[in-house]
């Protein structure tokens, strides 16, 4: 079975971290003069077709309880068997955000849960496999990674009655073991984090890794990608205050609020003399607060011990070099790579978003086709939002129709028009369309006549504008675009208009 075999072999040890406040740098964004702290915790389902440690099912959906097997339920003299692809997609992940990858171990970490079978969890605890690396946001700041570790899924509860889908107050529950012994990997982000924003351009560029290296689907909408955060508070200069960790956290819009909602909560308790708590909170997206869940556990509670039906794991150089090699770009790395064709800001929204949607490759495409890459860009962004990683239009038309701009052969406006067509139809040659709209760029000459023309007929506009009230060249702009039928060129004539104020 090609997803349960795999290497194992030495142990080793992570390292241990110890965060403690140095001085005020003055780059501290406050709140109130406090600083946020927060640091991540993110669970991946990862897209293996079986479970971590055994041959039933990893997929959502399903009938419940209908993907279970001895293992999964942890009957007696069931024995778990690691699952290959699970290792070589936790090790996508680790080679993804900078770590080391090393030799690990498995423990059982017990508790009792009624959505855990077995009353324990196979999990990593201080051996991990991946340790001490980092993500990069697109502004460039790196955030730490502590750890990034295998575990397996629990199974799934559904409360019934009550309100906020709690088992307090509830009147039954329904649990359902698809999940259990889903192959999972934890990333343990640092305390690196220090605003609601951040967080938020975390998890969103970890989801854009996650599926572009294709270790999970990221949907947080289907619970294969959770969040927990652990958010304190302190003064600068000062020791970090007492943490509270966020659970239930379901998309990322919810993440920004969550910590928002809690820094505020413990800044108001410390200023009124009271003493946070380390608990465990739960945000309600309804009520849009975090309400107490449980008083935090310490490792000790867990009652960690190796787990004894598994040996070490070790990965051997060979295997780790090979998932190195097999690595598609990263999404950083070709926000940067067009970034560079463009001329455009990595960070910027045009890039942000034709990245996201796996079409910076057809944007190259149409560059090396004889195209403005720029004009491609805008396009792209604009009028292919449902056109997918590779659009059905060829490079070579959308090539040809930004030369058509980039020489003054039509004009932006003009170009909108011809290109939904072009999308419409799948492609087509863009000097043809042009030609059969009857679109032509009025000459430079015509083009100012016209800006006298429509200037003496609103003097209203003139006058104000002339003034310095800059949103009156609107309407001047509009008014050409109507006098001249959609044919003049919306940016030469601001151009024009501004040079005879100026003039």
């Amino acid at each position: 079975m090609s997803e349960t075999s795999v290497s194992q072999g030495t142990t080793g040890t992570a390292g241990s971290f110890v965060y403690t406040a140095g001085p005020a740098t003055g780059n501290e964004i406050l709140i109130d003069g406090w600083e946020l702290i927060v640091g991540l915790e993110v669970h991946v389902e990862l897209a293996t077709l079986t479970k971590l440690f055994s041959a039933s099912a990893n997929r959502f959906g399903d009938d419940p309880n209908t993907n279970i097997d001895p293992v999964t339920l942890g009957l007696p003299g069931a024995l778990p068997v690691l699952n290959r692809h699970a290792v070589e997609l936790a090790m996508r992940i680790g080679l993804a955000l900078n770590c080391t990858i090393q030799p690990s171990t498995f423990h059982r970490k017990n508790y009792f849960y009624p959505d855990m079978p077995k009353a324990y969890q196979i999990s990593q605890y201080d051996q991990p496999i991946n340790v001490n690396g980092f993500l990069a946001l697109p502004d460039g700041k790196q955030i730490g990674i502590e750890r990034a570790h295998l575990e397996e899924d629990t199974g799934k509860s559904t409360h019934f009655g009550g309100t906020g889908g709690r088992i307090h107050g509830s009147d039954y529950s329904l649990i359902d073991f698809n999940r259990a012994g889903v192959p999972l990997v934890e990333i343990v982000s640092r305390p690196d984090i220090r605003t609601a924003e951040e967080a938020r351009q975390y998890v969103t560029e970890l989801r854009s890794i996650l599926v572009a290296i294709g270790a999970s689907d990221a949907k947080m909408e289907e619970g294969s990608m959770r969040c927990d955060a652990n958010v304190s508070v302190h003064k600068p200069g000062t020791p970090y205050g007492t943490r509270c960790e966020i659970k239930n956290v379901n998309s990322i819009r919810s993440l920004g609020r969550a910590i928002e909602y809690e820094a505020r909560r413990q800044i108001d308790m410390n200023d009124a003399g009271e003493t946070v708590r380390q608990e465990t909170r739960h945000w309600d997206e309804n009520d849009g607060r975090t309400h107490t869940l449980r008083s935090k556990e310490d490792a000790d509670d867990y009652r960690y011990f190796l787990e004894p039906d598994l040996v070490p794991l070790h990965p051997s150089a060979e295997w780790i070099q090979a998932v190195r090699d097999a690595m598609p770009m990263l999404p950083g790395a070709r926000r940067a790579r067009l970034s560079q064709a463009t001329g455009v800001p990595a960070d910027a929204e045009a890039i942000m978003v034709v990245v996201e949607r796996g079409q910076d490759d057809y944007v190259l495409a149409v560059a090396a086709a004889g195209g403005d890459v720029g004009r491609a860009l805008v396009h792209v962004k604009e009028a292919f939002a449902d056109e997918g990683a590779t659009p059905t239009v060829p490079a070579a038309d959308l090539a040809g129709l930004t030369l058509l701009e980039v020489r003054g052969s039509i004009t932006a406006t003009q170009a909108k028009t011809v290109l939904a067509d072009i999308v419409a139809a799948g492609g087509g040659d863009a000097t043809a369309i042009a030609a059969a709209k009857g679109f032509e760029a009025m000459d430079t000459g015509a083009l100012e006549a016209m800006v006298d023309q429509v200037l003496a007929d609103n003097p209203v506009a003139w006058a104000k504008y002339c003034s310095g009230e800059d949103k009156a060249m609107g309407a001047l702009v509009g008014a050409a675009m109507k006098a001249s039928q959609g044919k003049a060129d919306g940016k030469l004539v601001t151009a024009l208009v501004q040079a005879k104020r100026k003039g």
